[in-house]
């Protein structure tokens, strides 16, 4: 099942490996849609970033292979074949996209559609709401069976407990921590050796994590492990090679953090 028709075509602009591409931000209806809910399918050939921007629609964003990322203020939102995000209308993000991910969106009419949050929020794919939402991208089906269906994805589609949000720190202070753990995962710094690199205390770090991210020094940390291991496994990399890369000691010790982080094991997000 193919591409079904975008509701706009975005200005792609390609600069040798990677693709920028540019969407206007839209106010929630201030375009009218003639649809309830329209598919968008793609395989991007390079890695591709989309600028800030926002639909006039509801948008549920999730991926057929690969893994994605959406961020909306400083928040980091990673997007899988299992677990989507919802973006209501109007919602300033951008994107970006690793060559060769096959990504998918879905838009919902506003007004016509119940907005299932006011804010962005995850979507457990569940094989039953992919069925519906592949039925729907078929560009032969029946109105009747497409109203049928659309009312049936509207019934189950529903914010999922489990979710891949990451709040980056935007400080002078933890700037530096925070470049070096997202470019290295696998960086073993503890909190006392950064403490004594910046010259401030650990309880000044540990301050700022908190305000900033809402969470601890360790506890973010494991969440940008666990989002670079689920952007290696949806790549098909054995759990025993993500666990190094992330910059765990064995199988068993990432698999107990990544369940701890994001209420799953790391089987459920690895590419067959």
């Amino acid at each position: 099942m193919r591409t079904a028709t975008a509701p706009s075509s975005p200005a792609a602009r390609p600069r040798g490996d990677r693709e920028t591409r540019r969407l206007p931000a839209y106010a929630p209806g201030a375009v009218a849609v003639p649809f309830v809910i329209r598919c968008y399918d793609e395989i991007v050939e390079r890695d591709t970033t989309w600028n800030e921007h926002s639909h006039p629609f509801h948008e549920l964003l999730w991926n057929e292979r690969g893994a994605s990322t959406a961020v909306v203020g400083t928040r980091v939102w990673t997007i899988t074949p299992t677990l989507g995000l919802w973006m209501p209308a109007g919602t300033l993000h951008s994107g970006s996209a690793i060559a060769g991910t096959w990504f998918r969106a879905s838009f919902f009419g506003f007004g016509g559609t119940t907005s299932i949050s006011d804010v962005p929020v995850a979507v457990e794919i569940t094989p039953l709401l992919r069925l519906l939402l592949e039925r729907l991208a078929d560009a032969e089906l029946s109105p009747a069976s497409r109203s049928v269906t659309e009312a049936m994805v509207l019934d189950v589609v529903t914010p999922s407990p489990h979710a891949l949000p990451l709040r980056m720190p935007v400080s002078e202070l933890l700037r530096p921590i925070a470049d070096a753990v997202t470019e290295n995962p696998g960086d073993q710094r503890t909190l006392a050796h950064w403490a004594a690199q910046l010259g401030v205390s650990a309880r000044t770090i540990t301050r700022a994590f908190a305000a900033e991210t809402g969470t601890s020094f360790a506890r973010w940390v494991a969440a940008v492990r666990a989002r670079h291991a689920v952007e290696l496994l949806t790549r098909g990399r054995e759990v025993e090679a993500v666990a190094r890369a992330v910059g765990y000691q064995s199988a068993s010790a990432f698999g107990a953090a990544f369940r701890r982080t994001t209420g799953r094991t790391p089987g459920a997000f690895r590419c067959r």
